[in-house]
């Protein structure tokens, strides 16, 4: 009995009374409020879900993050709702050669992508699409995350499922004239935050060539 306790203890399947758990390494996500709201950022591996409306400015908020903790590693898309804007991308000072795009067919294939992609080492963030996942597939990917130091973001619609997964971090974003409002509904070591507003600094669309400008806003 005493070994089974230790297992499971050791796979944090015990909740203690007394056990106050080590204190997560966090990233500044580059904008002051969210960081606040965040009690420092982003971690530094885990997964993190992001539900919204596509093209409502969501990657507008994880390029300050990345642009800063990439670390010459790759930063994967898989399954992006569009075609990324080489442009951006290149205003956002990311290298295009540290960039991978991957389109598989089916969800299975994405997950395998992703949950590879976490664990070589070689990436710093992987980006996915997806609606519906298990608690199952969560579970893998938070450990592929940990074991590569990467950090896994998945997006989802405001309509998926509501089924509450083991996810490092989970947030809700809405449009606002002036950013996003963010609503922060689950944290890995914390409290949920209520609605607040993100201000961000944009860009003018018109600075884009026509032909790039519809994919562009595929993706927000």
């Amino acid at each position: 009995m005493h070994e089974l306790i230790n297992r499971l203890r050791t796979k944090q399947l015990i909740w203690q009374g007394s056990y106050t758990p080590d204190p997560m390494k966090l990233q500044s996500t580059g904008f002051h409020t969210l960081d606040e709201q965040l009690g420092g950022g982003f971690p530094s591996s885990g997964v993190i879900e992001i539900k919204s409306s596509p093209s409502i400015g969501e990657l507008r908020l994880l390029w300050p993050h990345i642009k800063t903790h990439r670390s010459n590693r790759m930063v994967v898309f898989i399954q992006p709702p569009g075609k990324p804007c080489a442009e951006q991308l290149l205003s956002e000072d990311l290298n295009l050669d540290n960039i991978l795009i991957v389109s598989p067919k089916h969800t299975n294939d994405a997950l395998w992508a992703a949950e590879k992609c976490l664990k070589s080492g070689a990436c710093s963030h992987v980006l996915l699409w997806q609606k519906n996942l298990s608690i199952h597939h969560i579970r893998r990917l938070q450990i592929a995350s940990e074991q590569g130091e990467c950090l896994q973001f998945i997006f989802k619609g405001n309509a998926s499922n509501t089924l509450s997964l083991p996810v490092s971090l989970s947030m809700t974003l809405q449009p606002h004239i002036t950013g996003l409002e963010v609503e922060i509904t689950k944290r890995k070591g914390g409290w949920p935050q209520g609605r607040f507003l993100l201000g961000m600094n944009t860009f003018s669309l018109s600075q884009l060539p026509q032909n790039e400008l519809s994919e562009f806003r595929k993706l927000g």
